[in-house]
């Protein structure tokens, strides 16, 4: 049986550029320190090296893996931390070379002796890292995690698989397939978004169940808001302008404003054809994701490389759909959304260093699409087909990121997804699902047989496509 998959393992408030590359070994480097403190070993403590391989190594400088080691054993919480606190701890760290471990001690730490980038792979998975921590040159203790994509961390001995097994034999509707949220949408004559919350009230109480959804996207609306009103270069060095602050000072005019809801009712009075929902569904897809590859505050959905699907493809509704809706139809997407990613990881994966892009924003596009297909009326059958219909179309897409960077072509490709998910939607409202002809976990296991058969140069690696077709010196 598969482990319990909650919405909100799906859709993380974190820092970015990547959920796999930054928010994982950020997660594991806070991993590293309770296990030291469940050893009684921190105060012993003078020195921690970390070991990074595969695509963490490859990849790792472009996606601030280095960055995101030290804020995690610094004791920062990617999740609150305060964003414009993170050069100055980083700074702090390269001039004193020392660390103030888990925000208690402070030990010697020299970076480019402390973090070491090898390429080798581990067998297990291809992000690997390992913590090694030492008391006057002596080791006391190691340990090595995986980030699996998403933010999601694990060992390889898997510790908390029987207990997060018994957390999914408490859901009332077990899901590991699409054909079981099917099966109990029929004897319970419920939409999929029921099923969802009823298996979420299992865990958490109503109040916080709600609370959380509105916070992921009262999250998810200030991202955009930043990022279209942001403008400048991107950090990384490949000089890459950020777009969309003029497309959205084209689009919005000389509308007046505050805050990030009144913005949201500005652009419902905006012009609405087809070229400007396509425009404003981009605009909203570049803003995220260029606020994601400036290290700023993003939900993971379901990574931070694709980011900018669901909230751009939600925002859509809101803004040109229905200007009725609110936090009643936010909540029913973010359900809906959560649950497809975790059919998907659960029968495929999430990460593009195992999967290609296909895993990141294919995945992503599946969500937002099914979500959207619900909130339009949908039936059941017809939400699982417009998920299909996305993935279908971005099986086989690669992960091949200039410099290692989520810039190129990783910000465009959030607008591609977003549009894409629409446009699956549209299809499957339109569509008898008696007439499919194929099954959503069909879909998600050819992802999976795609991702197995893929060259590794093309998952998260730089090592082929647009990464070694394009040169910095191009940029």
């Amino acid at each position: 049986m598969e482990e319990c998959i909650s919405v909100f393992d799906m859709l993380k408030i974190g820092v970015g550029p990547s959920s796999s590359h930054t928010l994982g070994p950020w997660r594991a480097a806070e991993r590293f320190l309770k296990e030291l403190r469940s050893e009684k070993l921190i105060e012993t403590v003078s020195r921690i090296k970390t070991d990074l391989y595969g695509s963490l190594s490859l990849t790792g400088k472009g996606h601030a893996t280095d960055l995101a080691v030290m804020l995690g054993l610094s004791g920062q919480d990617p999740e609150y931390i305060p964003i414009e606190n993170i050069d100055g701890i980083i700074r702090s760290i390269q001039d004193k070379t020392q660390i103030n471990l888990g925000n208690e001690f402070t030990i010697p730490f020299d970076i480019s002796k402390d973090i070491i980038f090898n390429k080798e792979f581990l067998p297990f998975h291809s992000n690997g890292m390992t913590f090694t921590a030492y008391s006057n040159d002596k080791k006391v203790f190691s340990a090595t995690y995986y980030s699996i994509g998403g933010g999601f961390v694990v060992k390889e001995e898997r510790i908390n698989a029987k207990k997060k097994i018994k957390i999914k034999c408490a859901f009332p509707f077990p899901i590991d397939k699409a054909v079981d949220v099917l099966a109990y949408c029929k004897t319970e004559g419920k939409k999929i978004s029921e099923i969802v919350y009823e298996n979420e009230k299992s865990m958490r109480s109503e109040e916080e169940i709600d609370h959380e959804l509105m916070r992921i996207w009262n999250t998810m609306l200030e991202c955009m808001y930043i990022g279209c009103h942001t403008e400048g270069i991107l950090p990384g060095g490949l000089n890459v302008r950020r777009r969309a602050f003029d497309m959205h000072q084209n689009l919005i005019g000389l509308s007046n404003y505050s805050n990030p809801q009144n913005w949201l009712e500005e652009i419902r009075l905006t012009e609405v054809k087809f070229r400007q929902i396509l425009k404003w569904v981009s605009c909203f897809a570049l803003a995220v994701n260029e606020v994601n590859a400036a290290l700023g505050r993003i939900v993971t959905a379901p990574t931070n490389g694709s980011a900018g699907v669901i909230p751009s493809v939600l925002m859509y509704y809101l803004v040109i759909e229905n200007h009725d809706a609110g936090p009643k139809e936010i909540k029913q997407f973010l359900l809906v959304a959560g649950e497809i990613g975790s059919i998907f990881k659960k029968g495929s994966t999430i990460s593009a260093a195992m999967g290609g892009c296909q895993a990141e924003i294919g995945v992503s596009s599946s969500m937002a699409a099914a979500a959207l297909c619900e909130l339009m009326g949908g039936t059941p059958e017809q939400v699982l087909m417009a998920a299909e219909i996305a993935m279908e179309h971005h099986l086989g897409l690669t992960c091949d990121p200039i410099g290692g960077l989520v810039q190129i072509p990783c910000i465009e490709r959030n607008t591609m997804g977003a549009i894409k998910a629409i446009n699956a939607a549209e299809l499957a409202l339109e569509t008898d699902p008696k007439n499919a002809k194929v099954p959503l976990d069909k879909v998600v296991n050819t992802m999976w047989e795609t991702a197995k058969d893929m060259n590794n140069k093309y998952k998260e690696t730089s090592e082929g496509g647009l990464a070694i077709a394009v040169n910095l010196s191009d940029c």
